[in-house]
């Protein structure tokens, strides 16, 4: 009878011992409580690795995505893809264009840019600030349509600066994940037949990021006033939401052309940040079952525990030390490796994009012969527009990622090859119609890129704007 009950009192303390450690709680999180700090009562090693993210990121380790690197600079798309400058003329996105930096700097960097880019009004607020939801319910289309600096006002002043908080991922009653923003990502999600309560937590681990690094299309009046916001997966599916259907929604209504291109004189949608779509559609990580978290937010070790590291950023820049966990070639080769997929990437939508630049300005001429009483072909005409908006599409479906081809390298040179095609293509059929009209269409198109990178308006900004982008691939003769 002793030893029984010894061997008893010994599981029971075998099962003290063994039972996961829960986090002395010192302060209840109510439902509705944006501040972090007051999380960080709660869990405060994760709340001082999120405030790393206002931190700049170390130097060098990263070929393509510098960011808010320990230089100080923030480093200007339009100078590394001069290209951009024109294709982007007539949009905000052609007056200033950055590369990203910590979440800590979602809002503020918004609130920083030039006015040109939040003209769509408090819907350029979605992915930035965690009120969204709260401000989308209370004001309905007012949110959408209003000046964006109005409806900004409308969040508390304590949290006019604040971006990604505990508040976008977090049920505060016990940390587990949930999705905040059911006016966007919700609904997209119901478009592709997801059940939410039957999400694993896996999935989860995605889907919360998902809410902001998508892509989503504004929804325009009569009068180009914003009226709504959505991600244009409705012909996809979880999964494989592929560029062909995002393009398929977004040419099926006037509504969703956001903007005039200048150059051409197109109005066109646009297509913003698609990491999850791209990721997800059937990648190899994805594939294997990983989230966007593993890589990202890596477990790490804070003096006896371990927790998800909340200073997100890319593995490159810590080390790759989320790659080292399932793969065993050590840091040296995993840091080339990427590197030889982005530098096959950049190869090519560099050269997609100079393609599609050069079937921009050849519609610049078409129009002005067109103008001038020469005859140009419509059906040419109207062939080579659709073969140029297939390329613009897919290049900046791509050049807006942020992964630089990493996230599903097989599927990125897929795009970016169909790009090129599609561009060539455009530009043959409006040489053909130039020709038919009697006019000369020089061998070798002038893109004029001095003018539209420094033709972008009053803003002057520190940024270094004699950066030349190499490509790293130039003079071979295959990729």
């Amino acid at each position: 009878m002793k030893r029984i009950l010894f061997a008893a009192a010994a599981a029971l303390a075998l099962a003290a011992c063994t039972k996961r450690a829960e986090p002395i709680k010192i302060a209840e999180i109510k439902e509705g409580t944006y501040e972090p700090a007051e999380w960080g009562k709660v869990y405060p090693l994760e709340y001082e690795l999120w405030k790393k993210t206002a931190e700049k990121t170390p130097a060098g380790k990263s070929r393509y995505k510098p960011g808010w690197d320990t230089d100080g600079k923030i480093y200007d798309k339009l100078s590394e893809y001069p290209y951009l400058a024109l294709l982007f003329k007539g949009w905000g996105f052609g007056i200033e264009y950055n590369e990203p930096r910590g979440h800590w700097h979602m809002l503020t960097d918004v609130l920083e840019i030039d006015d040109s880019r939040i003209k769509a009004g408090g819907v350029c607020l979605t992915c930035k600030t965690p009120y969204a939801q709260e401000l989308q319910e209370k004001h309905g289309k007012d949110y959408f349509s209003k000046p964006f600096l109005e409806v900004h006002s409308w969040i508390p002043k304590e949290h006019q600066e604040l971006g990604a908080a505990c508040i976008h991922c977090h049920d505060p009653a016990d940390m587990s994940l949930r999705l905040r923003n059911q006016f966007t990502l919700g609904k997209a999600l119901g478009h592709l037949g997801v059940d939410q309560s039957r999400l694993s937590r896996q999935e989860m681990r995605s889907l919360v990021c998902a809410q902001c690094h998508v892509t989503y299309v504004v929804r325009k009046d009569k009068d180009m006033k914003s009226e709504g916001v959505f991600f244009p997966w409705q012909h996809g599916k979880f999964g494989a939401i592929r560029i062909e259907d995002i393009i398929k929604k977004i040419k099926s209504d006037p509504a969703h052309l956001e903007w005039t291109q200048e150059v051409t004189g197109f109005k066109l949608g646009f297509l913003r940040h698609p990491e999850f779509e791209l990721f997800s559609n059937a990648s190899p990580h994805w594939r294997a079952g990983l989230a966007c978290a593993d890589c990202h937010m890596p477990y790490t070790r804070v003096g006896s525990t371990k927790i998800s590291d909340h200073r997100v950023m890319s593995p490159l820049k810590k080390d790759m030390k989320a790659c080292i966990t399932c793969h065993s070639q050590g840091e040296g080769w995993l840091r080339e490796r990427v590197y030889q997929i982005q530098d096959r990437t950049a190869s090519r939508l560099i050269r997609a994009g100079y393609a599609t630049a050069e079937a921009a300005k050849l519609f610049e001429l078409a129009n002005k012969a067109s103008a001038g009483g020469k005859k140009i072909d419509k059906a040419l005409y109207d062939e080579a527009r659709e073969n140029y908006e297939q390329a613009f599409y897919r290049v900046v479906f791509i050049g807006a990622e942020n992964s630089t081809g990493f996230h599903h390298p097989d599927e990125t040179l897929r795009v970016l090859g169909d790009a090129g095609s599609y561009a060539r293509k455009a530009e043959g059929l409006l040489r053909q119609a130039l020709a038919k009209a009697g006019v000369d269409a020089p061998a070798k198109t002038d893109l004029e890129l001095k003018k539209y990178l420094e033709n972008r308006g009053k803003k002057k900004l520190g940024f270094d704007r004699s950066m030349e982008f190499k490509d790293p691939y130039a003079g071979r003769e295959s990729i």
